[in-house]
């Protein structure tokens, strides 16, 4: 029995087991197509277990208060926030120092856009999440 290969670069892929007698004419022509009813393919059952806990995302809220589910009270709630004095505010702060601007310096830790943001759920006054500026 003889086998042949097919060739593509420096590698050879084994093809199909022939018979001696069969001869490959790939100029051949083709039969024409005929009414063969095609087998329809099955829908096969999952079989892989089912996860026990589904994680859903949600978008995070930025400065602006933000619908979200509680992860502590499981309600849905709009998000009530405060501002806190985070990096950015220290940094501006340190540049007006830094620019001669002593009068100055104390604006960013009363300008709401330059400090972080906390959300927080108010039925259970949980923290759900801390909008840092950059």
């Amino acid at each position: 029995m003889l086998s042949f290969m097919y060739l593509t670069g420096n590698t050879a892929y084994p093809g199909l087991p022939l018979d001696q007698n069969v001869v490959i004419n790939p100029q051949a022509p083709q039969p024409e197509d005929q009414d063969y009813e095609q087998p329809v393919p099955q829908p096969v059952a999952d079989q892989r277990p089912q996860p026990d806990h589904v994680l859903v995302m949600q978008p995070m809220p930025t400065d602006t208060p933000g619908t979200m589910k509680c992860p502590h009270c499981q309600n849905t709630v709009v998000t009530s926030t405060k501002y806190k004095v985070g990096t950015c505010t220290w940094i501006v702060a340190g540049v007006l120092c830094l620019s001669l601007c002593w009068l100055c310096c104390c604006i960013p830790f009363c300008v709401p856009s330059c400090q972080d943001v906390e959300h927080s759920c108010p039925s259970c006054q949980n923290v759900l999440h801390v909008y840092k500026r950059r």
